[in-house]
């Protein structure tokens, strides 16, 4: 007799129970099922992500992009405008009035005797020097020069009473007759740290600076243009060493205003 496969009785089974209406034969053998291979489901495909919706830009933003640029030529010349502008502001200020010769180096080595005599020369322990009181004292610059150099202490040594002029507005002045300060020595060769092209700078400053000499008066006219300007022949010969207080006199007798011997050892001053 010949085996019915078992598959085909299940079959028949499940027919036979669906035309009577059997709800068991809805359910499958547990054989069956594990025989019959399981339908597999296709994956669905990941949604591609929406495009994120881009916003304009703001107006300023806009105004930005669309502005015109600087051309790359005018960038160097834009580099330049600090420099431009300093020369500028240069060109818009006063150019300091720059005084030369003896006055100029004379106001620097006066802060050396400011101390005694003032700032503004109006005195201290040193004499009196501005308002004209220098200028009543020694007419003629040679007299302020030599006192100068030598000071008090040597005109008291030579036995020498006064200095300056002999006829001096109210007496002449005595070397140890104010405050019995002395007039320390300024010459070199007297001892002193000063030069002679510089004692005769400073003279010029106290006397055109501070006693109030003007250059522009006839009075002094002659003694500025010979002595204490820019263009002195004098100032220059002694700051070259060509000439000296000794040798001044002899040096330039060819003035039309010939010099006084100013000379290094104290002396008597000459009158008006």
């Amino acid at each position: 007799m010949t085996e019915i496969p078992e598959h085909l009785l299940n079959r028949s089974k499940a027919r036979r129970d669906a035309a009577s209406g059997d709800g068991a034969s809805s359910a499958t053998p547990a054989v069956a099922a594990s025989s019959t291979p399981a339908a597999t489901t296709p994956a669905k495909p990941a949604e591609a992500p929406k495009p994120k919706a881009v916003e304009p830009d703001p107006a300023y933003v806009v105004a930005a992009k669309t502005r015109r640029k600087i051309p790359f030529w005018a960038m160097s010349a834009l580099s330049l405008l600090p420099l431009w502008a300093g020369v500028y502001l240069l060109a818009l200020t006063p150019e300091d009035k720059v005084v030369e010769g003896p006055l100029s180096l004379g106001t620097a080595v006066y802060s050396g005797c400011a101390g005694c005599h003032g700032a503004d020369g109006a005195g201290g322990a040193g004499q009196v020097l501005y308002q004209g009181e220098t200028l009543k004292t020694f007419p003629h610059i040679e007299d302020m020069l030599n006192f100068v150099y030598t000071g008090s202490q040597k005109y008291v040594a030579a036995g020498l009473a006064t200095y300056g002029d002999p006829n001096r507005e109210g007496g002449a002045h005595k070397p140890l007759g104010y405050n019995g300060n002395p007039m320390p020595m300024q010459g070199e060769k007297a001892g002193g740290g000063l030069s002679e092209y510089q004692i005769l700078a400073v003279a010029c400053h106290i006397r055109y600076d501070l006693a109030g000499a003007d250059p522009e008066d006839e009075k002094w006219a002659t003694e500025y243009e010979t002595w204490c300007s820019p263009e002195s022949e004098i100032f220059k010969a002694l700051q070259s060493g060509a000439t000296s207080f000794d040798t001044i006199a002899k040096d330039f007798a060819m003035l039309e205003e010939k010099p006084i011997a100013v000379g290094t050892e104290p002396r008597l001053g000459s009158s008006k």
